[in-house]
């Protein structure tokens, strides 16, 4: 996982503890990709290092995975 301070501007703390807030609510299961800041669904919770479909990078994490690197 790329530092904290090198995440794309786009995933902030409030943007995974909304998506972590929708997934406990509906059907959805967002991830973020770290490297361009795209919200992508269909990610599992805990997803480490998926590839994103956008820019290729394997920088794709479950919103819960960083709601505890947010928590720190």
């Amino acid at each position: 996982m790329l530092d904290r301070k090198l995440w794309h501007a786009d995933v902030t703390e409030t943007a995974v503890m909304e998506a972590c807030g929708r997934r406990l609510t509906t059907l959805d299961n967002p991830g973020f990709c770290l490297a361009c800041g795209l919200e992508v669904e269909g990610v599992e919770p805990d997803a480490c290092g998926y590839e994103c479909e956008a820019c290729g990078e394997e920088q794709v994490y479950g919103c819960e995975e960083l709601m505890m690197e947010v928590a720190l």
